[in-house]
């Protein structure tokens, strides 16, 4: 018994010994440390500020910074620390950014703050960067515009000269900033963030009025190569790369637009926030399926590399949290990394409804409530009647009172414009896209009553604030624009029974040029000549056919005028020979806005108040497919009751039955385009 008591002891002794040891050693004396840090991210705003559908005059809670503010303070609320970044088309395409840049143009020019400011300045943001959008206005206003902002703008590849004739950065090309990061333990450690942010050189065509002789822009990738290694040697301990520009799987090509992923492979870049696409990342099943270059679309990564694109209009809140951790020579790296994008509303259903999950934030509400409720104000005033209700439900497959209106007025435009100038006499045409077909969600269409027609009507019809251009082509030229044009659609599989999807999502609706003043078919069988890139894949694919002008066979050699928009003619879209260059262009001093609206208001007047019609020509029309298989093809469009009763009156168009929406909300509908 006294032995056995006697070994319980000593091994309590030991037990407490041991116990002792382990207490007295500092624990990890040799650990690294580890950090965490939430980057947040909002892009493309486009001065939807409000809750507010401006279109539809209306309280929504899909779209609105007041809603992301939200998201904003929660997230930043659940960890310890967090940096907040913008990417850039802040000031530009909601009717409130018109407002300010119209109406307010001199009093900001003067001082004044933005009121995307007023707004923005409340959730302490780190950095912007600036978009593509932004120089819509003009440099003077965009500078005017920034320096209302309370963090600093950044963008790495516009460039000018200074007095010296040296060539400088036109913008603070990055910036380094120290950030104090706690650890779960209370310790405070400071590390330097480097920001680098992106704008497409794609500005030089698209703002060349804007922009030409005051400043330029470099490639993205190659501008990154400059600055970052710059970056790392001037001390930042890990950089966040901010590019506006979207996802492209195409092998890169100087001056590339879209460029996120080939920035996944320039060294030393730790974190991407991109965007200009207006989709989601990780999330958008189009971006599925192209891990062999690198893109994993569940988990948020481009080459490995953490990167997320929160959608448009504060629909969403992009967020990549990492696992920082420090060598023994003091340098940080990246652990581990999560990627997520939180919505505003957890989606739409049939109804239009929504199921809030972030309520507007009430300190940005009031901040923007005077500017917004003047707005509202301002466009709201009629100038003008309509005879016809107008819609573009269905512009992406037939002729369509919406474009035909501003075809209309564009055609009326030119013939006056070259009266009594050496290009008097040439055939005028028109090119002209839906601009409201869905792209932004499933209340993006236009829907005009009949009756008073007011400013906001004009945006409806016509978002972009455009200038007019001219540009001379031959019939050849015409056709090979229409091919582009035609890349809209996917190729059809006559004898196929299965669903098949008349649609390229990943084809922006704005490149879908309807040219009115000729007639053709569009022959959706046949392959598409060129790539949603613009660049030609199929020599021998012809979807264009039966082109005919005045019912006759197209002259291929012959001389047209075709109306346009600065960005068409200056090469947005990359439609072929329509570069600014490579034909002939004259500039008007107009917007398109302008002019749609002079033309409405004209008709109206003429009409003698019984208003003004826009019924479509059906210039255009899809080539009859005979087939001996029930084809089934459908398409995505409004499922609104409005869009429903429009279909009802349209042979070839039937929606769904039973009725059926996808998971954004947009309604299926079905196309006969079979022939006997």
């Amino acid at each position: 018994m006294q032995l056995n008591l006697f070994i319980k002891l000593l091994c309590l002794v030991f037990i407490l010994l041991i116990g002792a040891c382990s207490v007295s050693e500092p624990a990890n004396e040799n650990a690294s440390p580890t950090l965490t840090l939430r980057i947040m991210e909002t892009t493309d705003i486009h001065m939807y500020f409000a809750n507010y559908d401006y279109f539809r005059k209306t309280k929504t809670e899909s779209i609105g910074f007041v809603n992301t503010a939200t998201l904003i303070k929660e997230a930043r609320s659940e960890v310890q620390n967090s940096v907040l970044i913008d990417n850039g088309d802040l000031l530009q395409n909601s009717p409130l950014g018109d407002y300010e840049a119209q109406i307010r143009r001199d009093k900001i020019l003067a001082g004044d703050i933005h009121v995307a400011f007023k707004a923005m300045n409340l959730l302490d943001y780190d950095v912007a960067n600036i978009g593509n959008h932004e120089f819509n206005f003009g440099l003077e206003f965009l500078k005017a515009s920034i320096k209302g902002a309370n963090f600093p703008y950044i963008s790495a590849n516009v460039y000018k000269k200074n007095k010296n004739a040296e060539v400088v950065n036109a913008f603070s090309p990055y910036i380094i900033k120290p950030k104090t990061l706690i650890d779960v333990n209370g310790n405070s450690y400071e590390i330097n963030i480097g920001y680098i942010g992106f704008v497409p050189p794609q500005i030089m065509q698209w703002d060349k009025s804007h922009l030409e002789g005051k400043v330029f822009a470099e490639d993205i990738i190659e501008t990154a190569h400059k600055f970052v290694p710059e970056m790392k040697a001037k001390g930042a301990d890990i950089i966040i790369a901010v590019p506006h520009s979207g996802l492209s799987m195409q092998d890169h090509k100087d001056g590339a637009e879209n460029v996120a992923l080939m920035l996944s492979k320039v060294p030393n870049i730790d974190a991407i926030l991109f965007g200009h696409h207006h989709r989601l990342f990780p999330g958008d099943p189009t971006f599925d399926g192209f891990e062999h270059l690198g893109v994993n679309n569940k988990t948020g990564k481009l080459n490995g590399v953490p990167a997320v694109m929160p959608g448009f209009f504060g629909n969403h809140l992009g967020l990549i949290d990492l696992e920082l951790k420090q060598s023994q020579n003091g340098h940080w790296s990246i652990e581990k990394s999560t990627v997520s994008v939180r919505a505003i509303a957890s989606g739409s259903k049939r109804n239009n409804t929504f199921v809030d999950l972030a309520k507007a934030d009430k300190a940005v509400s009031e901040a923007i409530k005077p500017q917004h409720e003047a707005t509202i104000k301002w466009i709201s005033e009629s100038f003008a009647e309509l005879s016809h209700p107008i819609n573009s439900f269905f512009s992406l497959v037939q002729d369509d009172p919406s474009i035909q209106i501003v075809a209309n007025a564009q055609i009326d435009w030119g013939k006056r414009f070259i009266l009594g100038t050496e290009l008097d006499g040439l055939p005028v045409l028109s090119a002209a896209a839906p601009f409201r077909a869905g792209r932004n969600g499933f209340e993006d269409f236009t829907y005009i009553k009949a009756g008073k027609v007011s400013l906001l009507d004009v945006v409806s019809l016509y978002v972009f604030p455009n200038t007019i251009r001219v540009v001379k082509l031959t019939g050849h030229d015409v056709k090979e624009w229409l091919e582009r044009s035609a890349g809209q659609f996917n190729q059809i599989d006559p004898t196929s029974p299965k669903t098949q999807y008349l649609l390229n999502e990943a084809f922006p609706s704005f490149d879908f040029d309807v040219i009115d003043g000729v007639t053709y078919e569009i022959d959706v069988t046949q392959a598409s000549r060129y790539n949603t890139e613009g660049h030609l894949q199929n020599d021998s694919a012809h979807r264009i056919v039966n082109l005919k002008y005045k019912g006759l066979p197209i002259n291929l050699e012959g001389d047209f005028l075709v109306v346009t928009n600065n960005y068409r003619a200056s090469g947005g879209g990359k439609f072929p020979n329509i570069d600014g260059v490579s034909r002939e262009t004259f500039e008007g001093p107009d917007e398109n806005r302008t002019v749609l609206r002079s033309y409405i208001q004209a008709q109206s007047n003429k009409s003698k108040g019984m208003g003004i019609k826009a019924k479509p020509d059906n210039n255009w029309q899809f080539k009859g497919i005979k087939t001996s298989v029930k084809l089934d093809v459908i398409f995505k469009s409004s499922p609104s009751l409005n869009a429903q009763n429009v279909s009802e009156k349209i042979n070839a168009i039937s929606i769904t039955n039973p009725v059926r929406v996808d998971n954004d909300g947009l309604a299926l509908y079905q196309i006969d385009l079979t022939t006997n």
